[in-house]
């Protein structure tokens, strides 16, 4: 009974395994599946995006402008502020000091002022007598002056105290928004050191950066399409208002400002945006547009799969491309009507035999 059992168990095994097998083989025979596009002469009305993030108009690095220890931070990072509230304050007892002695200095110019004064009214008067020569008055004239030259720097000094005295509390300028904070209580600050950013959220716009060599497409005064990751569903049009005059030397893009005279509700700063700059006509038209997902790169050379339909296989084509958008690419190298693979190109083979989704 046992043997009868193993030779049973044998044969189903070999039976499971022949199965496999031939499941194997049929799978390995099965061409591969792949998302294709058929490529045309491009359009003129073509769009890049661009992602982007939304910013305040106006954002202003506040610091003090006097030196000292900071007291106290009445402020968060996200918080709402109006203008004239107090975000930040240092210890005043410096610039207390330093005010008190410019009043001391003020008072002493002043008491050399008056003994000037009083002398060259006494010498006048000796003069007009004839008892002194005019050499003795011009000497107690030029101490006159002296003294008054003296007096009005001290008023002066005195007067930049008192303006310190004003300055030892950061106020906001306008209503708006904390959006970072470099300074906390306790840390000793200097002279126009920025200490926090507050952004005016009474006007918020949009920042993209642009390639180099799609500036072209982003003139000032240009109409644009604007939609928000948060916001499904909401599209609202944009003017770019400004363009860095510099690339940056590192992405060598150029950041763009994007201005939204009607924003949507909900509309908040540090959303992430997506911007649609429509392509400049007649500029570019050499090139045909694929998504970037289709570009097969190795080292230095750029390739896309394209489909012979003749055979329904796939080989490489050396092309080369630019950027148009986040997604998007122009490449020169093809022919309009070619078929290109635009997904899962790196599980390819040269001459590999595959099925197109559409004829499916």
């Amino acid at each position: 009974m046992k043997k009868l059992v193993a030779v049973l168990l044998a044969i189903m095994t070999v039976i499971s395994l022949m199965s496999g097998c031939g499941k194997d083989k049929e799978d390995e025979q099965k061409p591969q599946l792949v998302k294709t596009q058929q490529v045309g002469q491009k359009d003129l009305n073509v769009e890049g995006t661009y992602t982007g993030t939304v910013r305040g108009r106006y954002e202003t690095n506040m610091s003090f402008q006097v030196g000292g220890r900071i007291m106290n931070r009445n402020v968060q990072v996200g918080d709402r502020v109006n203008s004239g509230d107090i975000l930040m304050s240092i210890d005043p007892r410096d610039v207390v000091q330093q005010s008190n002695q410019g009043d001391a200095q003020v008072a002493a110019a002043k008491a050399q002022l008056d003994l000037a004064q009083s002398n060259l009214s006494r010498y006048q008067q000796l003069y007009a007598q004839e008892a002194i020569p005019a050499m003795v008055l011009d000497q107690y004239q030029t101490a006159y002056n002296s003294a008054l030259a003296q007096y009005n720097q001290a008023v002066a000094g005195a007067e930049t105290g008192h303006n310190a005295l004003g300055y030892t509390a950061l106020v906001a300028p306008a209503s708006g928004v904390i959006s970072s904070i470099t300074a906390e209580a306790g840390q000793v600050v200097g002279a126009g050191q920025t200490v926090l950013t507050l952004v005016q959220s009474n006007e918020l716009e949009v920042e993209i950066n642009v390639p180099e060599n799609r500036l072209e497409d982003a003139q000032l005064g240009k109409s644009v399409q604007v939609s928000f990751w948060a916001l499904k569903g909401v599209n609202v049009s944009g003017t770019v208002r400004e363009i860095s005059p510099m690339a940056d030397p590192v992405s060598r893009t150029y950041r763009v400002r994007i201005s939204i005279p009607n924003p949507p509700s909900g509309m908040q700063l540090g959303m992430t945006a997506s911007v649609k700059c429509q392509e400049s006509a007649g500029s570019h038209n050499d090139g045909l547009v694929l998504p970037l997902s289709a570009i097969y790169q190795i080292n230095d050379t750029s390739q896309v799969w394209v489909v012979d339909k003749s055979t329904d296989t796939v080989s490489l084509k050396d092309i080369k491309f630019e950027k148009i958008g986040d997604n998007s690419v122009r490449v020169m190298g093809l022919n309009v009507g070619d078929i290109v693979v635009i997904a899962g190109v790196h599980k390819l083979r040269q001459g590999q035999q595959v099925r197109l989704m559409e004829d499916q």
